[in-house]
């Protein structure tokens, strides 16, 4: 330990994840960058083309629709995500049999791969072989019939379901570990002093796991602006790019139309909606926490 104690040692250490993290993130940040200002079909030399990428961005009425999607995704899942992971990781906390394979049954979609999700979910929702649309069919209930996914409404909400489906266990076993911080003799307090199971979750459980809340929060705020697989496998952003996410948009932009220069400009626009939105939260709560 005390080798590790000396400044020298310590750079060392740090060296290759630092060489790592600068060669595969903020170069690459910079060379998208680069390219986010030029014209480039992937074919030749990139033709500097300065800010007009950035221009037809906010002209770009399908980015304003992956804009608002990935929004309706992103507040659907921060309210679920953060309530029904608290709520329960509180009913983990009460010691009773199955608890141990309750855990690992919440927990097992967020192991499951991202493409595996959406292969599962599309054999639910397929408006034509999904089995939410024929159990409906079976039950007399073809009123309620919908097009779930592929549609210009319903795809949104449905990524996400999905979204939350695949992280709740994730993001409960956060909150487990932040709850079991919470030192014992607290409650046992509270309890001899009167406090119901009510006064004591809100005086007691919720602000002690604040710094937990905010960690969630940031978690499904970068998630959101990171789904992109099970999109793929759900609907691709159909039809007519009026399903896409952000991350589906710049993609296709990117790597199918072969427009890499204003897919770059797409995917820095995405990059900094994120850093911002992070950061405001961060802020924000932060400026609670002082108060």
């Amino acid at each position: 330990m005390h080798w590790l104690s000396k400044k020298k040692n310590l750079i060392i250490m740090m060296t290759p994840t630092l060489t790592i993290y600068t060669v595969y993130i903020v170069a690459a940040v910079f060379i998208a960058v680069y390219y986010s200002l030029t014209k480039y079909s992937g074919i030749g030399k990139p033709v500097f083309y300065g800010i007009k990428n950035y221009i037809r961005v906010f002209e770009d009425r399908f980015f304003w629709i992956s804009l608002k999607n990935t929004f309706i995704v992103l507040v659907i899942s921060l309210i679920f995500l953060t309530v029904l992971g608290f709520l329960i990781a509180n009913i983990f906390r009460i010691k009773r049999r199955g608890n141990n394979l309750s855990k690992a049954l919440v927990f097992s979609p967020a192991i499951i791969s991202p493409i595996i999700v959406g292969i599962i979910w599309l054999y639910i929702l397929d408006p034509e072989i999904g089995l939410l649309n024929s159990a409906l069919q079976s039950l007399g209930l073809e009123s309620w019939m919908q097009m779930w996914i592929g549609g210009t409404v319903l795809s949104p909400y449905m990524y996400a379901i999905v979204f939350i489906w695949r992280q709740l266990g994730y993001i409960t076993t956060i909150f487990v570990a932040g709850l079991n911080m919470i030192p014992g003799e607290v409650y046992e307090s509270a309890e001899i002093d009167g406090a119901s199971g009510w006064q004591r979750m809100f005086h007691i459980t919720i602000p002690m796991v604040r710094g937990t809340i905010t960690i969630v929060m940031l978690l499904v705020i970068t998630g959101v602006f990171k789904i992109f697989e099970f999109i793929v496998q759900l609907t691709n952003g159909g039809p007519n790019h009026l399903s896409e996410s952000l991350v589906t948009y710049s993609y296709n932009i990117t790597f199918l139309n072969g427009e890499y220069g204003y897919g770059m400009a797409l995917a820095m626009i995405t990059f900094v909606i994120t850093l911002i939105l992070s950061a405001l939260y961060n802020f924000a709560t932060r400026d609670k926490e002082g108060a």
